[in-house]
């Protein structure tokens, strides 16, 4: 959230985490997309945003780590959820959030990306059911679109 004259302005296709109605969709259009961005710090997190944003028709979600973003996913349902490889907030990998969403039967199905530039992390995250992600270093690349399309696209 971004500060304001009048207190916090909410940029258009960002939810904040501490949204106190997270199930109303009434201002979401039926093609709109929901992403969970998982883990980032606030320049990541924005800069992840403003690519999602400008590219396809999304809401983003955010969450600061493993059990925030199960609740999140607990709520309400998603079409993507990206997950930084290290948690801003305490360093935990982001791996452990893959594993259990691929481990749940009810969010098996859900795709999954890792964040990270690393190549044998994105191996680690394919090998535990993601699909290929992306790294922070490519959020300007047109492969980056082509990756994200095929779950993004309305």
């Amino acid at each position: 959230m971004y500060p304001g004259a009048e207190g916090t302005l909410q940029r258009p296709g960002y939810v904040d985490e501490d949204d106190p109605d997270p199930e109303d969709d009434s201002q979401m259009s039926q093609s709109t997309k929901r992403v969970l961005n998982v883990g980032h710090c606030d320049p990541d997190h924005g800069s992840i945003t403003r690519m999602l944003t400008a590219a396809f028709e999304v809401e983003v979600v955010r969450a600061h780590g493993t059990e925030d973003a199960l609740e999140h996913l607990r709520l309400r349902p998603f079409d993507l959820v990206l997950v930084n490889r290290l948690y801003d907030a305490d360093g935990r990998p982001g791996m452990d959030l893959i594993r259990r969403i691929k481990a749940d039967p009810q969010h098996r199905d859900l795709p999954v990306m890792l964040v990270s530039d690393f190549d044998d992390a994105q191996c680690e995250a394919a090998a535990a059911g993601a699909a290929r992600g992306f790294g922070k270093a490519a959020l300007v690349r047109q492969s980056t679109i082509e990756i994200l399309a095929p779950y993004l696209r309305t």
